[in-house]
């Protein structure tokens, strides 16, 4: 239970963090000229993200807080992905953003982890929503906010970025 109590806690306030840092870079970027691009889906984002939280606490307590047998090789991979996210975050620096806020004119980012894949922090959240879950035995959360993640990515969120991007940047 310890455990649980320790990773959730920080993981809810990494994102609370996060979407502090959002907020103020988003004032930054919109100062300089940004575009919004995909805010009606947004709220769908946030609210899927705040539920998968809930159900994943809600099992984890429903199943007695119990750990995976493989749950420290799941954890150095979580460990790993977090190394990630902080990687693609601070290759973006102010740009980085929780919407999809483009500059006319501006650069497709092309360094840090941008060098080897165009969406690092969607790798991020697609393997922390798999493996989090799994750490904690919380197998219907993980199935659920895998797929629903995946499809509301695949479907919806990359392709309103890539459309944002091919049409305001070079």
């Amino acid at each position: 239970m310890i455990l649980f109590l320790i990773i959730i806690s920080w993981v809810i306030f990494q994102r609370i963090v996060e979407l502090y840092v959002a907020k103020v870079n988003e004032r930054h970027v919109k100062d300089l000229g940004a575009i919004e691009y995909g805010a009606r889906h947004y709220p769908y984002m946030v609210g899927m993200h705040v539920l998968f939280f809930v159900t994943l606490i809600s099992e984890v307590i429903w199943t007695g807080f119990q750990t995976s047998p493989v749950w420290q090789p799941l954890l150095l991979v979580f460990l790993g992905v977090q190394a990630l996210r902080l990687w693609a975050l601070m290759t973006l620096g102010r740009f980085w953003n929780t919407k999809i806020l483009v500059l006319p004119d501006g650069q497709r980012v092309a360094e840090g982890p941008y060098r080897f894949m165009k969406h690092p922090n969607y790798v991020v959240v697609i393997l922390e929503i798999m493996l989090l879950p799994l750490i904690f035995q919380a197998y219907v959360t993980a199935a659920i906010f895998s797929v629903a993640n995946f499809l509301f990515l695949y479907f919806i969120r990359i392709p309103k970025e890539e459309e944002a991007l091919r049409h305001y940047q070079k």
